[in-house]
């Protein structure tokens, strides 16, 4: 289909966002999506992306997983502390949905994985709480017309 206008490199902003490898340190971010997803060894984890707000590269994506359930007792307990840490984190007390994490705003820990296969990746490897946090709009199972 043809085009209203004709593009040329000169017309068009470059692209800004950077797939370089964040360095390792603390970054502030908000959980943009949650989705649990089936793992290839038949375990379940929940895939968490954040969008990094601060203080320094703003705008930037960063990718977690979490275990919740793996045939390894040990990767299963692990993913499960990291799971209890990152919803206290974002001032939830329980969680039953994915959904409940979207939005939930905390600062996380990012560090540099290398490996001969994939090259340098980053990983998210705690969290805690930040002084923008606030729980997400999803943080209570009641209903609005049963509240007091």
């Amino acid at each position: 289909m043809r085009l209203d206008e004709v593009f040329t490199l000169d017309s068009v902003p470059a692209q800004t966002n950077s797939y370089e490898v964040l360095p390792a340190g603390f970054y502030d971010a908000t959980i943009a999506n949650a989705e649990l997803k089936d793992s290839k060894s038949g375990g379940k984890y929940i895939n968490v992306r954040y969008d990094i707000t601060g203080p320094t590269h703003a705008g930037r994506v960063v990718f977690g997983m979490i275990t919740i359930a793996n045939a390894n007792p040990k990767a299963e307990e692990v993913g499960r502390q990291q799971l209890g840490s990152l919803i206290q984190s974002i001032g939830l007390d329980k969680l039953s949905d994915t959904d409940q994490l979207i939005g939930g705003q905390l600062t996380i820990k990012v560090t540099v994985d290398e490996s001969e296969q994939y090259g340098s990746q980053n990983r998210v490897q705690g969290y805690r709480a930040n002084s923008k946090a606030s729980a997400p709009k999803a943080t209570t199972n009641v209903p609005p017309w049963s509240k007091k």
